[in-house]
């Protein structure tokens, strides 16, 4: 088996299809180069990833693929599920391959795969635009920790750019070790290294604004007053705001 090793980026993971092709690599296994002391069995081939590689890759999905299928691509990769660069480069193989229009034949494992995790990137992505909290910190900078399931501050930055236009903001995933920033101009990727005092970047009491404890306990007790007991459906509730989001939500910590 050929061991095909890239740098765990979405343009490093077309340069690696480009270069399965060029290579004609028959029977090839795509993996992250954080990953390849575990799977490498075989021959090893080091993607050094190419902008005009993975550009060619994306223009000839273009032709065969609409819009909608080309973004089930790009959430599937960022699902960052086990052994997922191998769906996706069979995937593509199944689409280069067709002269007719295949991206809907579900009866097909890795397209239904394709569609099925997209989707579920998709409401991972949602969630995370409901449940983001903000808190203030004495710089005036609007900080919030996710831990989402899947890799989705690529897709949530647009969305808080637009809602909070006027605001410096950072989102982190402490699962991930890194964030996004907003200066009012523009969304930029960040990685933090905190100190052990502020708990690996999963508590940030020791820079809040003075103000901040106020809002947390108004909005605790909002929560409380709309809440009516009589109506409380836990099976709902935890189907509409799963128990993993709780300890990041301020309405959730009284």
């Amino acid at each position: 088996m050929q061991v095909v090793v890239y740098d765990g980026t979405f343009e490093g993971l077309l340069t690696a299809v480009f270069e399965v092709y060029e290579y004609k690599f028959i029977d090839a296994s795509i993996t992250k180069e954080n990953e390849v002391q575990a799977s490498a069995f075989g021959d090893v081939h080091f993607v050094n990833t190419d902008a005009t590689k993975a550009e060619r890759v994306m223009k000839g999905l273009e032709q065969k693929i609409s819009r909608r299928s080309l973004n089930d691509v790009y959430r599937t990769f960022l699902s960052e599920l086990p052994g997922i660069e191998n769906t996706l480069l069979r995937y593509m193989k199944y689409i280069f391959g067709a002269k007719a229009l295949r991206e809907h034949d579900y009866s097909h494992p890795d397209v239904l795969m394709i569609r099925q995790t997209s989707n579920k990137v998709y409401r991972e992505k949602h969630r995370m635009e409901a449940f983001v909290r903000f808190q203030l910190t004495a710089d005036q900078l609007y900080y919030a920790i996710v831990q989402p399931d899947y890799n989705v501050l690529p897709l949530v930055g647009a969305h808080f750019k637009e809602r909070y236009a006027d605001q410096r903001w950072l989102i982190y995933d402490a699962r991930r070790k890194y964030g996004i920033y907003y200066d009012l101009e523009k969304l930029s990727p960040v990685n933090i290294a905190f100190n052990e005092g502020l708990a690996g970047g999963t508590a940030v009491q020791a820079v809040y604004d003075e103000s901040e404890a106020l809002y947390q306990l108004l909005w605790q007790q909002y929560f409380s007053s709309v809440n009516i007991a009589a109506r409380k459906n836990m099976r709902l509730h935890l189907q509409r705001m799963p128990a993993r989001y709780w300890k990041y939500l301020v309405e959730k910590l009284s």
